[in-house]
């Protein structure tokens, strides 16, 4: 039996756990000193999800040893692992929107007196719990009235409400503004002060270096990387993420563009009132354009614009020099986009890839009155190859897919109406390195056959990888567009787009 050393808040020692017979976890390691923040990456299916769960006694390991605070523990089941001083804070929270604030924070453990629930001393601790955290959401409020930002402050205080010493957080920035991310970060921070030890789980590798201490890479079920965040690279990251050889598509490739291929979209001084003002640039046929900008510089409301959604008050957007100011315009003269929430925009979650693949594309697998459903499957399964999406069948429930995969259905279903003009807005949020990488190679393949990509996202490596030309916003205006080859590092990206 594997001994444990008091420095440690977990130790995961020799885990393995398989499905069906199919290992998932193959003898991993994991340890969490007390204090520290430690991140946990990999690819999906890498095996992060299935260790946590372990963690919290969703799971039963086949075999291994778990210990906290020293002591050896079998953990079988959520109460037995909350009961040692462990939470989970989820990337879907997990709160009853119908609730206040007290009432989630205190759910089934309410302060009472004798039988009648106590309110006024619920209501009191949890304005103690939020302000200790330095926030100053009222107890009162009900959930569905709260932003993003503040129901995860909330998710804390309930978790701190039950003396949680260890706190494992799935993606915690996945639906955070900046401003909402940085007063996170400034909160996790004063958890780690407060002797709190994290565990971090996050496909945002800038995020890493700012806030962890150390860093834990799963690959294929195996601990593949530990070290201090300090001791490695952004590259050393991707490849242990990838495996070898595999890191060079996030790195960028210069592409001879055209000097006389045509424009496809212009941009001609377009302004809407409070959101962006005499707005102009082009983009040119196989020519990849990043926008960047900080959150509320207007770089949703420029897309949604182009894809006549929201049309601008003043100016022209034309493409191929014939002016487009509707939806149905838009997608009629051969422009697509993939928005920035898949899930609520992207997506009907609890149809299948082949009905998400199909509706917007109906026109094209109609024969008179009727659709031709069998042109459609076949043409789903030669994307499904084509973008190497995971699914067991396209008729499988796209809830059921994992991020990356969801994504791909989305840029599929535009795919397959060959746009001139290929708008995406984040389109890697919340998905793992393998996914990206594999999405930066499908946009390249596009832009070589000759269409315009407009790519707006706030990962800047992201945008780095991929763009041959890069505008910059600021505060709704465009503030300069700088040739790719002539940024050196993503510190002048950084500053270009702070301002």
């Amino acid at each position: 039996m594997h001994a444990m050393t008091s420095l440690n808040a977990v130790e995961l020692h020799a885990i393995q756990k398989s499905f069906a017979g199919i290992p998932v976890l193959k003898d991993v390691n994991f340890s969490l000193r007390k204090g520290e923040i430690h991140a946990l990456m990999g690819g999906n299916g890498a095996g992060k999800s299935t260790l946590m769960k372990i963690l919290t006694g969703v799971y039963r390991r086949d075999s291994g040893d778990l210990f906290v605070n020293g002591q050896r523990h079998e953990f079988l089941t959520p109460r037995d692992s909350e009961a040692a001083g462990i939470a989970m804070i989820f990337q879907e929270l997990s709160l009853v929107p119908t609730l206040t604030v007290a009432q989630n924070i205190f759910l089934q453990r309410e302060p009472r007196n004798g039988f009648f629930l106590n309110d006024k001393e619920a209501v009191r601790r949890a304005r103690e719990l939020l302000l200790d955290l330095g926030e100053d959401i009222d107890p009162e409020t009900r959930v569905e009235d709260l932003s993003t930002g503040a129901c995860q402050m909330v998710e804390i205080a309930k978790a701190l409400s039950k003396n949680a010493q260890i706190l494992v957080m799935d993606e915690p920035t996945s639906s955070l503004s900046e401003h909402e991310t940085a007063t996170l970060f400034r909160i996790v921070k004063k958890l780690k002060e407060n002797g709190i030890s994290i565990i971090y789980i996050s496909h945002r590798m800038a995020e890493i270096f700012t806030i962890c201490d150390r860093v834990t890479v799963f690959r294929d079920g195996k601990t593949v990387l530990t070290d201090e965040c300090s001791n490695v690279s952004m590259e050393g990251l991707i490849e242990a993420m990838l495996g070898p050889g595999r890191e060079s598509s996030m790195q960028w490739q210069e592409r001879a563009i055209n000097k006389n291929a045509p424009v496809i979209l212009d941009v001609d001084k377009i302004s809407r009132y409070g959101k962006y003002n005499d707005i102009s640039f082009s983009i040119k046929a196989g020519e990849i354009v990043g926008l960047a900008g900080l959150m509320g510089s207007g770089r949703t409301e420029i897309a949604q614009a182009i894809f006549g959604i929201v049309p601008p008050d003043a100016g022209a957007i034309r493409l191929n020099g014939k002016a487009v100011r509707t939806t149905y315009e838009a997608m009629d003269a051969g422009i697509a986009l993939v928005p920035e929430s898949r899930r609520q925009q992207g997506l009907v979650l609890d149809h299948s890839v082949l009905e998400n693949f199909m509706l917007p594309n109906l026109a094209r697998f109609a024969n008179g009155m009727f659709i031709q459903a069998r042109n459609g499957a076949s043409k789903v399964v030669d994307y499904i190859d084509r973008l190497k999406i995971k699914t067991d069948s396209p008729n499988k429930s796209v809830n059921l897919l994992s991020g990356g995969n969801q994504q791909k259905v989305v840029l599929s279903k535009w795919l397959v109406r060959e746009p001139k003009l290929l708008i995406l807005d984040e389109p890697t949020i919340g998905v793992d390195i393998g996914a990206k990488s594999e999405i930066i190679e499908i946009v390249r393949t596009l832009a070589n056959q000759g269409a315009a990509i407009l790519v707006i996202s706030s990962e800047f490596e992201e945008l780095l990888a991929m763009s041959d030309r890069i505008l910059v916003l600021h505060n709704g205006s465009l503030k300069e567009q700088i040739d790719r080859k002539q940024i050196t590092s993503e510190e002048v990206l950084h500053h270009a787009v702070q301002g």
